[in-house]
């Protein structure tokens, strides 16, 4: 599936734009990979933070529906367009907070 403006000819290493999109996107469900992006100060780069607000097309359902985990990853998109989660995700409570939610909502609730 190609975005918006990509010829099936545009490959990068042998993916097209959208597939490499897609990878990444998925990565930032990963609050342990978030924090590492912080740490790197690849959140104070401006040119990251509107790529970032570019790859918001992955809510549109024409483009969600690929994503393997769609409810964590749109979250992580929408928490990373502001500007406090990207300074707050630095710490490392956060990281757990997120983590503890992420397998909660992972597990299957017992019924006793």
């Amino acid at each position: 599936m190609a975005s918006q403006s990509e010829s099936p000819n545009d490959r990068y290493g042998g993916f097209s734009r959208f597939e490499l999109e897609l990878e990444f996107v998925q990565c930032l469900a990963n609050s342990v990979y978030l924090n590492y992006l912080a740490v790197q100060k690849t959140f104070d780069k401006p040119e990251f933070v509107a790529y970032l607000a570019y790859l918001q097309y992955f809510k549109q359902p024409k483009y969600a529906k690929y994503l393997h985990h769609p409810g964590p990853t749109l979250r992580a998109l929408e928490l990373l367009q502001q500007e406090r989660f990207r300074q707050e995700i630095l710490h490392p409570n956060l990281v757990e907070v997120m983590m503890m939610e992420g397998l909660k909502n992972a597990l299957p609730i017992k019924k006793d």
